[in-house]
């Protein structure tokens, strides 16, 4: 990733805080060691309105701009951490799947070009 990690992340109707933008930089840092193609990220953090049965839901969406294909990640929880943690293991296992498909592809297309 190229960019410093407080310029990609966006708090709607939350008030900024440091430490929550300091946790979603170190876990951006971290989605870095499973995908090395990150090429921007984009962190959302918002407040929508109330629910009248849920009650407050905060709403966590990554923003990964991949080569390939871009990916998107949105947790809901009633707490903002749960949320961000909750939108961060999800795009944390979307990449090690993304790496073991290109491994498996690279795999294939080499015992198939051996075998010709």
């Amino acid at each position: 990733m190229k960019s410093t990690p407080y310029d990609n992340i966006v708090f709607r109707d939350i008030d900024k805080s440091a430490a929550l933008a300091n946790t979603i930089s170190k876990k951006l840092h971290k989605l870095e060691r499973y995908c090395g193609d990150i090429i921007r990220s984009r962190v959302v953090l918002e407040a929508p309105h109330q629910h009248k049965h849920k009650g407050k839901q905060f709403k966590a969406s990554v923003e990964l701009a991949l080569s390939g294909k871009p990916v998107t990640i949105t947790s809901e929880s009633e707490s903002i951490h749960r949320a961000v943690s909750g939108a961060f293991a999800s795009a944390e296992r979307c990449l090690k799947e993304r790496g073991e498909r290109r491994k498996t592809l690279r795999h294939q297309a080499l015992s198939s070009s051996e075998e010709t």
